[in-house]
């Protein structure tokens, strides 16, 4: 499951997403379309998505993250 597929799950809207994450909208359109984000980020986005469904969603379980490691 991608992050486009979460942000629906969450009912959420893109500019929503990048806030519940605390991140720039940006940075979420960076992220959504696969160019590379810092780890922190794809942590924060994980955190957001778990916090929203409570359930635990580890970044590696987003598809199509290209996280900087």
């Amino acid at each position: 499951m991608n992050l486009e597929y979460y942000r629906v799950e969450c009912g959420w809207s893109k500019n929503e997403m990048a806030r519940q994450a605390r991140i720039d909208v940006n940075t979420l359109n960076r992220a959504m379309a696969g160019e590379t984000i810092t780890l922190n980020t794809a942590k924060k986005l994980a955190h957001a998505i778990s916090k929203a469904l409570g359930q635990t969603i580890q970044y590696q379980q987003i598809e199509g993250l290209n996280v900087n490691v």
